[in-house]
């Protein structure tokens, strides 16, 4: 019986074979394969761990399809698609595929290796590459004793795209942050990347309530977990260089189901960001005009222009280009202290009561960003030239008028240091940038805006506007 033979078509043979090898390779291979991987990647956070403030947390580390599936079977969404079911007449089954999408639309797949091997060595790298990096902090004590434990939210300003690389790279070493990304990163194989950096996808402005019910949960599991998240509390790239009105609905999310009495401690930490040289400058000051925005084949070109003006230079020569980028960390603040000050419960509260003092805070974390806003050369020197208005200003007086602003700002409440204010140089170095990008026009050591670019001064200028345009209330 044994000795037997038994012919077969090759194609039969062949079919055989290649079912044999997936069966090993599924069933033998694969799950040693990523058990040798799981434990070297678990090895790898409890290494980090040891390093960070904050720490990375079991969500980050649990497999994403379990937080779909966590997601899928939530009670307030499940709620959501039977109340949607009864008023819209559209089967469950449809709603739980809808809900199947949006999960794993918005769930992250957070990698250690992927964030600490490649985005922060990338980030790092290009920050420096470009600008000359500088970052202070308000209380520097109090970042550093913010409770392990607690659930730390960056509050941010949007001024350009790369703020999600700098921030990446300045906060990488004491947490690992989770940004809400906007669906321009959905593209393939960016969002992958985007996904491993344990950011999460978002729909700018969706009133799907279905969707909008899958996304509150997953902040809101994230939140009591401890994940360490950043948001730009404008919800978009600011137009006109100064600080936008507060979306609220991102820290409706994180609050509405918030007991400060016995949930896990939420602190939100301003962070103003500043550039002399925002690379999207033009397109945001036209952004309003559509026939003026930049398509994607001239971004292209752009970057191809970017590469070869700046691959082949200097470190100082590249800075001249590009001068200062700045980050200041602001004063923490303790949603429980907060609340105890305030008399605020948030998760007793209706929704009308809740919006408004969730409109409340905004405005306290929105005053805490204009108060940490870096004051950095060329917003200075712009304010300066816009302030002369038609008076044409020689280096030496521009040099002058910054100081004397500077002293201004700084009496007005700036969070800045006599000792921080920039050199009588570095300004003319500031000067001789904007005489490059043709901002302002320069005829015998006398400097004044160029018209066609007044738009662009203004932009910059208006970061700061808000220290010398009219003394802040105390």
């Amino acid at each position: 019986m044994f000795d037997s033979t038994i012919t077969l078509p090759v194609w039969f043979f062949i079919l055989l074979l290649v079912a044999a090898t997936y069966a090993i390779l599924m069933s033998v291979l694969f799950p040693s394969v990523r058990w040798y991987v799981r434990r070297r990647l678990n090895r790898a956070v409890d290494r980090l761990n040891t390093n960070l403030q904050i720490r990375i947390r079991p969500l980050q580390r649990t497999r994403r399809q379990v937080l779909i599936d966590q997601l899928m079977f939530d009670q307030d969404v499940i709620a959501m698609i039977e109340q949607m079911a009864q008023q819209e007449n559209i089967p469950r089954d449809v709603l739980q595929q809808r809900v199947l999408s949006y999960a794993r639309e918005i769930v992250p797949s957070f990698n250690a290796y992927v964030y600490y091997r490649a985005v922060y060595w990338i980030s790092k790298k290009l920050s420096r590459f470009i600008y000359r990096v500088r970052v202070a902090a308000a209380d520097p004590a109090g970042l550093s004793n913010i409770d392990p434990d607690a659930t730390v939210v960056f509050v941010m300003n949007h001024r350009s795209n790369m703020d999600y690389v700098l921030i990446s790279y300045l906060a990488a070493e004491r947490v690992t942050l989770s940004f809400a990304v906007g669906e321009w990163a959905r593209v393939f194989p960016l969002d992958m990347l985007i996904r491993a950096m344990g950011a999460f996808f978002v729909r700018r402005g969706s009133q799907n309530p279905l969707y909008r019910k899958v996304l509150e949960r997953y902040v809101c599991m994230a939140t009591k977990s401890g994940v360490c998240q950043a948001v730009f509390l404008e919800g978009g790239l600011s137009r006109d260089g100064r600080l936008g009105q507060p979306k609220l609905g991102f820290l409706d999310y994180i609050l509405r189901n918030y007991d400060w009495q016995t949930d896990r401690p939420v602190v939100f930490v301003p962070v103003s960001i500043n550039y002399d040289r925002v690379l999207e400058d033009h397109n945001m000051v036209s952004w309003e005009s559509k026939d003026k925005r930049l398509t994607a084949r001239q971004h292209l070109a752009r970057l191809r222009q970017f590469l070869g003006n700046n691959l082949f230079v200097s470190s100082k020569v590249r800075w001249l280009r590009y001068g200062y980028a700045s980050v200041n960390f602001g004063i923490p603040i303790s949603m429980r202290e907060y609340c105890s000050n305030n008399n605020v419960d948030f998760n007793h509260l209706s929704k009308d009561q809740r919006i408004n003092k969730i409109a409340d805070l905004a405005e306290v974390l929105m005053a805490a960003l204009r108060y940490v806003m870096p004051v950095i050369p060329v917003p200075v020197i712009s304010s300066v030239l816009l302030r002369a208005g038609e008076e044409t200003l020689t280096s030496l007086e521009i040099v002058s008028r910054s100081d004397e602003l500077l002293d201004l700002m700084i009496s007005n409440g700036a969070a800045m240091k006599e000792a921080e204010k920039p050199r009588s140089r570095t300004l003319l170095k500031s000067l001789e940038l904007l005489t490059a990008r043709e901002f302002i026009v320069e005829e015998n050591d006398r400097y004044r805006i160029n018209p066609a670019h007044r738009m662009l001064v203004e932009y910059y200028a208006n970061s700061i506007a808000h220290w010398w345009q009219e003394k802040p209330e105390a």
